[in-house]
């Protein structure tokens, strides 16, 4: 069945915004709806119900802001629709105030149109409703994402990743998505001599041919796309273009699973990832560091419209003597632990300082076979669903305001 065409409707009194951001929508496939004015502007989004809010500051009289709020509050609970506010300013506090008011991202005028375009893709596929999560096409994306440096979540994606093709032989492709100070060479012991990330991104498109040239196979039958050798290079995956999202969505066309150790920046990098994943793995330990994080993390993504299902705990290190239990990390957390992994740390180092994933020198340890259960887990048509988290604040846009 094809999906329906995604419908933007776009709220200003500015005569001359309605030409661009229509120009800007149907060149991306989607369905403009008339412009309203901000006088009318409760009234025709509870009749039109867009996909996709763009919202002028300025429209009722600099009033654009205060519809944002108002819309917000009386939006259902059960579906969030995305809003992009159009500014007058680039400031902080600009788009502080926008985000405050529930929008999902800023633009300041004059408005670039490839920018533009970045955005609404990004935001539609960012915040998709659920009953549309299952017509992506091609491969399923895996995200991986730490609650904070130094709990694991490289070694456990790469090792997921050579699990997955070795127990279910689908075609992997690993994407290392730490642009500035990425570590899979390290973990992989590979050379400084290999295509990267960066190779791929010499236009506003991907091309598809190019990044099939940039990937490292791997001797465990995995593909890698790696993070640039120097730090320098990560502003060439651009953010207006979003080029990693085009970069994920051309490797699912290629591959069955595409698994993205992700930044620790919440950029739009991070987002459009994770607006396009499958599952939204997020890795703690049992320290209170990680459980403040994850719960600030958890309350985010709920903020920004992440499914709820999407989004599956990984306890590692379960068995440690930490002073905190599984079950005191699950009275903390608004979600219940998916998985855990066993402490098994001279394993898991020496594996690190040999290049050699324990998944190809150790598959028999106890950490690699509670790898293996996870990567079944997470290759599984149907993910059990999650209980419903508490609200724990108000977090939406605070990362974007700060970039």
């Amino acid at each position: 069945m094809v999906a329906p065409m995604p419908r933007v409707l776009l709220i200003t009194d500015d005569p001359a915004l309605p030409r661009l951001v229509l120009s800007v929508v149907r060149s991306a496939g989607h369905e403009m709806l008339t412009p309203v004015s901000g006088v009318n502007a409760m009234a025709h989004w509870a009749d039109s119900k867009p996909d996709l809010l763009v919202v002028d500051s300025m429209a009722g009289g600099n009033n654009g802001v205060a519809f944002v709020e108002d819309f917000r509050r009386s939006e259902s609970s059960s579906a969030r629709t995305p809003v992009l506010v159009v500014g007058q300013s680039a400031d902080v506090e600009a788009k502080i105030s926008a985000f405050r008011a529930g929008a999902d991202d800023y633009l300041s005028k004059p408005l670039n149109p490839a920018e533009l375009l970045g955005r609404v893709t990004g935001l539609l596929a960012r915040l998709q409703p659920a009953d549309q999560a299952h017509q992506q096409p091609g491969g399923k994306v895996i995200a991986w994402y730490g609650a904070k440096g130094g709990v694991g979540t490289t070694t456990l994606a790469i090792n997921s990743a050579i699990a997955m093709h070795r127990e279910l032989e689908p075609s992997v492709v690993l994407v290392d998505a730490a642009l500035q100070l990425g570590d899979h060479p390290v973990f992989l012991d590979l050379g400084t001599d290999k295509h990267s990330i960066v190779d791929a991104c010499d236009g506003p498109v991907i091309d598809a041919e190019n990044l099939a040239s940039c990937l490292v196979r791997h001797t465990s039958g995995i593909d890698l796309l790696l993070a640039p050798l120097r730090p320098e290079s990560a502003e060439r995956v651009s953010l207006e273009h979003h080029h990693m999202q085009q970069i994920v969505e051309t490797l699912r066309s290629s591959h069955e699973m595409v698994v993205v150790d992700l930044d620790k920046k919440f950029d739009d990098h991070t987002l459009d990832v994770i607006g396009l994943s499958d599952a939204l793995v997020m890795v703690l330990t049992a320290d209170l560091a990680c459980l403040k994080n994850m719960r600030l993390l958890l309350g985010t993504l709920e903020q920004v419209g992440v499914r709820q299902e999407k989004v599956q705990l990984v306890l590692n290190r379960s068995n440690a003597h930490t002073g905190i239990s599984v079950e005191a990390v699950e009275r903390v957390l608004p979600q219940r632990i998916a998985y855990q992994i066993v402490n098994d740390y001279r394993t898991a180092i020496s594996s690190l300082n040999s290049g050699t994933p324990f998944m190809v020198n150790r598959p028999e340890s106890p950490i690699a076979k509670g790898v293996v259960k996870l990567a079944r887990g997470l290759t599984e048509p149907h993910v059990e669903p999650v209980e419903a988290p508490v609200r724990v604040g108000k977090f939406a846009g605070a990362f974007s305001a700060l970039r």
